[in-house]
């Protein structure tokens, strides 16, 4: 089938969270969002190492909707859901990337905003979209892969279910430009998930 015309939703709703495609208009909340977490983000995160202009993360807001309706690139921003149930405070932003519909792979990314993180809003979306990707996409394998020394979305990954299969050595390059090696956790329909302490103590023998 072609993916322009497979039904993703725009808007999903958790508990605590509302989950929206970027839209026209979010630029300024969006921009605010990652100037209260440079620092943190840019370790890992190769978009992160200057703080953005307020239009340049409006243009990427309707850049990211024009990606999400031709279904290259999946993006929900992490809206935190009010008593009444309207949207509130931007905490993060997370998605389906580098998918391939042939095979029904995607990889879930995430960020959260600075004071927000270890809270839970980066499991809960991701458990969210990890559903989303199964039940109604069609998923045969969702992929989460970080940097290895980033602990932190390796607990993510963890929390939300997801398999440790392996460390890639020297992968990929660090935001430095020093070679890195990149942790894979995933998910696979109908497969058995692996022990994942047993799994990592394998890829940690030395080569």
């Amino acid at each position: 089938m072609d993916p322009l015309l497979i039904e993703v939703p725009m808007r999903l709703e958790t508990p605590r969270l509302i989950l929206r495609c970027p839209q026209p208009g979010d630029g300024t909340r969006l921009n605010d969002a990652i100037r209260d977490s440079i620092a943190e983000l840019q370790p890992w995160m190769p978009w992160a190492q200057s703080v953005p202009s307020v239009d340049e993360s409006e243009a990427y807001c309707r850049r990211q909707q024009a990606r999400f309706l031709l279904r290259e690139d999946l993006v929900w921003l992490m809206l935190e859901r009010e008593p009444g149930g309207a949207a509130g405070r931007l905490v993060g932003a997370a998605g389906l990337h580098r998918m391939n519909w042939a095979v029904r792979r995607f990889e879930v990314g995430y960020w959260a905003r600075h004071g927000h993180a270890g809270q839970g809003f980066v499991t809960e979306a991701v458990r969210t979209l990890t559903r989303l990707a199964f039940d109604r996409l069609g998923a045969r394998r969702v992929e989460v892969r970080m940097d290895d020394r980033n602990e932190a979305s390796q607990r993510v990954a963890e929390s939300a279910g997801f398999s440790f299969e392996g460390l890639l050595r020297s992968d990929s390059l660090a935001v430095d430009g020093t070679a890195r090696d990149t942790c894979v956790y995933a998910k696979v329909r109908e497969v058995p998930a692996p022990e994942p302490q047993a799994v990592r103590r394998e890829s940690d023998a030395t080569a």
